[in-house]
C-alpha cells in the first residue's frame, strides 16, 4: 500500500527523526485526576452524559449533506462531475458510507482531538478514496521544514501532509489537537468518582426503605426465626405487584417510611452537577442529552438554533477548512469549495417557516420555486418569477417616478420628499 517511491522527492535529512508533540492520550494509560481517579478515554466514555455529547455531535455532523460546489460568477452549482463530489456525498471509500465516515471523524475529534484519513489519488491526481485512520495508529512529527509528517505505526511508514487529511481541535502546539478529555481531567475524574461512590452505595450500602416498630419495652415476636418469617411474608405481599395493597398491623406494630438521608441527597446533587459540567465542556444544551429538569419548553427551539450556531458550526468549519486544504488541488481552490448544508436544522416549525417565506416572497428575494425547493417540492411552471414591492423605488429616481404618475401624490408631498432626499 505504501511504496518508497512516494518519498523520492524528499531527502533523508528532511524527514523527521522523532516525535515533536506531547505524548498521545492513550486509552490504555491516562491521567490521574485530583479526585484520585485515573481518567482514560475508555473510562470517560462510560459516563452517560459524555457519551451522549460525543454521539450527538458525531451524528449531527454526519447527517448533514457535505457538498462540493463550483463557483460560476455570482452563481454556484453542485460540482457533480468532480470525482470528489461522490466521495463526499455517497461513499468516501470501498468500506464506509459518507455518514459512517463523518460520524467516525467527528467522534474521534470529540474524544481525542484529532481525525486522520489517508488520501488516495490516481495518476491524474484525482481523488479515489478517503480512508479513515485510527488516531492511536498515527503519530504526528515535525519535520526540519516545519511541516507535519505522519508516522503510521502499523506500516512503519512516514507520510507527508500531501497524503494525509488531518482535522484537529484547538491546538497548543499547532500540530495536534487538544483532547477534550485530556484537557478536563479533573472535571471528568470527579464525575467518575461520584459514579463509583454511587455504585458502591447501592451495591454495598445498608439502606432500608422502611422499618416496623413495636411498643417500647415489649417484644412482640420472641424469636429471630419468626421475625424473618414475618418480614418475608410482609415484603412478599406488599412489594412488586402488591406494592399499593393495604396492610394491617396488630399488637401495636407500626410501619415507618425511611426518608433519604442528607448524604444521598448530596450524592444526587453531585450527579446533576456532573451532567452540567460535561454539557458545558461540549457546549451542549442539557435538553439535548435528555436532561430537561430545568428547561423551559418555550425556549427549546431557540436553544436548538443556538446549538447549531454556537456548537455545531465551529466543528463544521474545522472540517470544511481542512477538506479544502487537503482534498482540493491549489489550482482548484479558487473555483471549488466544500460546504455542509445546515439549512434543514435552522428551518424552525411550520408556522415560522411559512411566515419567513411570506416575507421573502413579498420583498422580492424569494420566488415560488425557491420556496418549493426549500420544502423539497418540485418546481412549477412560472414559479421562477420574483415580485417587486411598488412602494420601494430608487431614491435617485424618485422625482421621475412621481411625475410619471405611477404614484398618486400631490405637489406638497413631492416637495417634502425632495427635501428629505437632499438632507
Amino acid at each position: 500500500m505504501f511504496m518508497k517511491s512516494m518519498f523520492q522527492n524528499q531527502t533523508s535529512d528532511k524527514l523527521p527523526t522523532g516525535p515533536q508533540q506531547p505524548e498521545w492520550f492513550s486509552s490504555m494509560f491516562g491521567r490521574n485526576a485530583r479526585s484520585g481517579v485515573q481518567v482514560t478515554a475508555d473510562r470517560a466514555m462510560q459516563l452517560g452524559t459524555l457519551r451522549a455529547c460525543v454521539t450527538l455531535l458525531a451524528e449531527s455532523v454526519a447527517q448533514l449533506p457535505c457538498i462540493l460546489y463550483k463557483r460560476d460568477g455570482d452563481q454556484r452549482t453542485e460540482a457533480v462531475d468532480h470525482p470528489l463530489f461522490r466521495l463526499l456525498t455517497v461513499q468516501p471509500n470501498q468500506k464506509d458510507t459518507s455518514f459512517e465516515y463523518f460520524e467516525f471523524a467527528q467522534g474521534h475529534l470529540g474524544i481525542g482531538g484529532d481525525h486522520y484519513a489517508m488520501i488516495k489519488r490516481n495518476e491524474n491526481a484525482e481523488m479515489e478514496q478517503i480512508i479513515p485512520l485510527h488516531p492511536d495508529n498515527v503519530q504526528v512529527r515535525k519535520g526540519s521544514d516545519g511541516m507535519p509528517y505522519y508516522y503510521l505505526k502499523e506500516h512503519d511508514e512516514v507520510l507527508s501532509s500531501r497524503f494525509i487529511h488531518h482535522v484537529k481541535c484547538f491546538s497548543e502546539n499547532g500540530y495536534t489537537g487538544l483532547s477534550p478529555i485530556e484537557a478536563n481531567t479533573d472535571v471528568l475524574g470527579l464525575a467518575l468518582a461520584v459514579e463509583e461512590h454511587a455504585s458502591g452505595t447501592f451495591s454495598n450500602g445498608t439502606s432500608m426503605s422502611g422499618v416496623i416498630e413495636g411498643p417500647a419495652g415489649k417484644a412482640i415476636i420472641d424469636s429471630q426465626t419468626k421475625v424473618e418469617s414475618f418480614l418475608s411474608k410482609f415484603q412478599e405481599r406488599h412489594s412488586g405487584l402488591g406494592k399499593f395493597s393495604i396492610a394491617m398491623l396488630q399488637q401495636g406494630l407500626t410501619y415507618k417510611q425511611m426518608s433519604m438521608d442528607n448524604e444521598k441527597a448530596q450524592l444526587l446533587e453531585s450527579r446533576r452537577m456532573s451532567v452540567e459540567e460535561i454539557c458545558r465542556l461540549y457546549r451542549i444544551p442539557r435538553h439535548m442529552v435528555q436532561d430537561d429538569s430545568k428547561t423551559n419548553f418555550n425556549t427549546v427551539e431557540q436553544l436548538s438554533i443556538n446549538f447549531v450556531i454556537y456548537t455545531l458550526l465551529p466543528w463544521l468549519k474545522r472540517h470544511e477548512a481542512a477538506m479544502m486544504r487537503d482534498f482540493l488541488l491549489p489550482s482548484e481552490q479558487s473555483e471549488y469549495y466544500i460546504q455542509f448544508d445546515v439549512s434543514s436544522l435552522l428551518r424552525g416549525d411550520l408556522k415560522s417557516r411559512y411566515e419567513s417565506y411570506a416575507i421573502g416572497r413579498q420583498w422580492g428575494w424569494l420566488s415560488v420555486n425557491d420556496i418549493r425547493r426549500l420544502e423539497n417540492l418540485q418546481p412549477i411552471i412560472g414559479g421562477g418569477k420574483y415580485l417587486t414591492p411598488l412602494n420601494m423605488v430608487d431614491s435617485s429616481q424618485i422625482e421621475q417616478t412621481y411625475k410619471s404618475g405611477l404614484v398618486d401624490v400631490d405637489q406638497q408631498q413631492i416637495q417634502e420628499i425632495q427635501a428629505i432626499c437632499r438632507r
